[in-house]
């Protein structure tokens, strides 16, 4: 009777002890919070890259006004984004999602590609959890890409349906898109890129547990997919891009740095193979994580160009 009560005890305790650590994990990963960890990740790139890419960005922002945006989500939430008219009216509107515990803003190196070299209107939302938008927790592009499509029927109305849309994510913005792409998108959807996106939430953490603090997956990543679903109604195996993109009808350029580690380059390979619609694949030699467009900004403005001008008007 002793050692039954003894392993119950060992069990009950393990298990209790597994289940704080995956709040931990959801608090860390998950849950809207200052995500200090990101300073201090080599695989993201040199830290004054970023800050001259940080000052570009704010130069950009300073010399274009602007129009803030919200809208409410399938479930409520306030959603808020910025809106660049293009210097000579247009339809054509590019949708750029920025990335990870950033902010719609982030993207203006992006917005002066489509603005300066293709004469588009830019809309840069802050994701759910980002920036000005409400949430509690980041969606990593599940939750996201219903956003997206709202943003969409918002800018088709709009336009009263004349406008030819391209969405652009860099990161967890590429995921998102690619996510996005597997839904029911309206005609006016006419292209889609992709900068450095994971094949689903649960490879990409399971990478990260073991890039992070050289653990498995099993059984960690699983219990804290199960925190993820009671706090923020996904589990981290139905938020996957790979699954999405087999369903695409929308052209996809696919871009990913060959020095990439932080989401890893080999992820974008079954994510263009599976693609079913039109695709392209672009690998850029040298370039971390979201860093191709600073390390090749000429070849990057020029591939976006020619990729996105074969469906746009």
């Amino acid at each position: 009777m002793s050692i039954v009560l003894g392993t119950t005890a060992a069990l009950v305790s393990a298990g209790g002890a597994i289940a704080a650590v995956s709040e931990f994990m959801y608090k860390l990963a998950i849950k809207r919070t200052s995500k200090e960890f990101l300073s201090q990740r080599s695989e993201l790139g040199e830290l004054d890259e970023w800050q001259k890419q940080a000052q570009a960005n704010e130069e950009w922002r300073s010399a274009h006004p602007f129009e803030e945006l919200t809208l409410y989500a399938y479930d409520g939430l306030k959603l808020h984004g910025y809106y660049f008219a293009a210097n000579i009216p247009t339809h054509k509107l590019a949708i750029l999602v920025h990335g990870y515990s950033g902010q719609g803003l982030d993207m203006a190196t992006y917005a002066g590609i489509y603005t300066d070299t293709l004469g588009f209107n830019v809309f840069m939302p802050d994701n759910r959890g980002h920036g000005k938008s409400e949430g509690h927790y980041i969606g990593f592009g599940w939750h996201d890409r219903l956003d997206i499509l709202k943003w969409i029927e918002y800018f088709v109305e709009r336009f009263a349906g004349q406008v030819e849309i391209v969405l652009h994510g860099v990161s967890m913005g590429g995921a998102t898109v690619l996510m996005t792409s597997g839904e029911n998108l309206p005609s006016q959807v006419k292209a889609i890129v992709a900068d450095c996106a994971y094949t689903s939430v649960h490879e990409e953490l399971t990478y990260q547990l073991k890039q992070m603090f050289k653990l498995p997956s099993f059984p960690l990543l699983y219990t804290t997919s199960i925190a993820c679903r009671l706090h923020a109604g996904y589990s981290f195996k139905e938020a996957t891009a790979l699954e999405q993109v087999k369903r695409a009808r929308t052209p996809i350029l696919f871009i990913h740095g060959e020095e990439d580690t932080f989401v890893p380059t080999h992820m974008v390979h079954p994510l263009h193979e599976h693609c079913g619609s039109e695709k392209e694949l672009w690998l850029v030699p040298g370039a971390a994580h979201g860093a191709s467009v600073l390390v090749d900004y000429e070849g990057y403005r020029e591939r976006t160009r020619q990729f996105v001008s074969r469906y746009v008007n």
